[in-house]
């Protein structure tokens, strides 16, 4: 009997890719995004090509109850989860003094209170299996602080501190946690932030998102805690590391202003 993975933010992006890596390596698939015309087409395409089981949920998880809406949905469909991708988040560019409040507080809700309670809803049941993968999509401005990004850049450092936490805590379960942090990525992540123009989400410094959903897939089937893409980000994040984190600030501010 197939093993079943549920993929948020399953649409477009990483998610996307790393729902056809899930289905072509076996798994049946449930898929949840806001787009419920998109989510019916990534049914057939994973249906006719691999075979998959395929469950689409259209869901905005940034609203109230949401993910419990979710797993109640999984209830009735008898589906246990074995694998969770928490991939779904978006971010936003400016001056925080200058923001739409009620952008930031849906990146909060979708980044940081989605990602955790679907976590803590499908936990359980992995725990009891004895087994189960969760992959975490953090970035590698988890590491830093974000100047014009500022919200942004917190959430993803909750995902990797909360990751990198239950990756310890559930040592010996069979429940493993993985953190994926890649760099920019060429999704629609920069229209939603507002930030197309900015150096860091240009396509020319951008990753491939198929190459960022591989690297996520076999760190996560590896155990692996924390899984940086790319030998370039791993060089910039060992300076990060060691440098005095004033001037990390500085130079981050620096390049994101230099974009605006």
């Amino acid at each position: 009997m197939a093993k079943t993975a549920l993929v948020t933010g399953a649409s477009g992006g990483i998610g996307l890719e790393l729902t056809r890596i899930l289905a072509r390596n076996g798994y049946d698939i449930v898929a949840v995004a806001r787009g419920a015309e998109r989510l019916e087409v990534l049914k057939g395409e994973l249906e006719s090509l691999y075979g998959a089981g395929v469950t689409v949920i259209a869901s905005d998880l940034s609203a109230d109850g949401a993910a419990r809406d979710v797993c109640d949905i999984l209830a009735e469909k008898g589906i246990d989860v074995d694998i969770l991708v928490n991939n779904a988040g978006f971010g936003d560019y400016g001056p925080f003094a200058e923001c739409d409040w009620d952008k930031q507080d849906r990146m909060i809700r979708l980044n940081v209170l989605a990602l955790s309670h679907l976590t803590r809803l499908l936990l359980p049941g992995m725990l009891s299996r004895g087994g189960g993968r969760i992959l975490n999509t953090a970035s590698v401005a988890s590491f830093e602080p974000g100047p014009l990004m500022s919200v942004y850049y917190a959430t993803k450092a909750y995902v990797l501190s909360f990751s990198e936490a239950l990756a310890e805590e559930l040592k010996g379960t069979g429940v493993t946690v993985t953190a994926l942090c890649p760099g920019p990525t060429d999704t629609g992540f920069a229209r939603t932030a507002n930030a197309d123009g900015a150096n860091v989400f240009k396509k020319s410094t951008s990753s491939d998102a198929r190459t960022v959903a591989y690297c996520g897939y076999r760190s996560m089937m590896r155990g692996k805690a924390v899984a940086v893409c790319g030998v370039s980000f791993k060089i910039v994040l060992f300076f990060v590391k060691i440098l005095p984190r004033s001037l990390v600030r500085r130079a981050v501010m620096s390049i994101q202003k230099r974009s605006a």
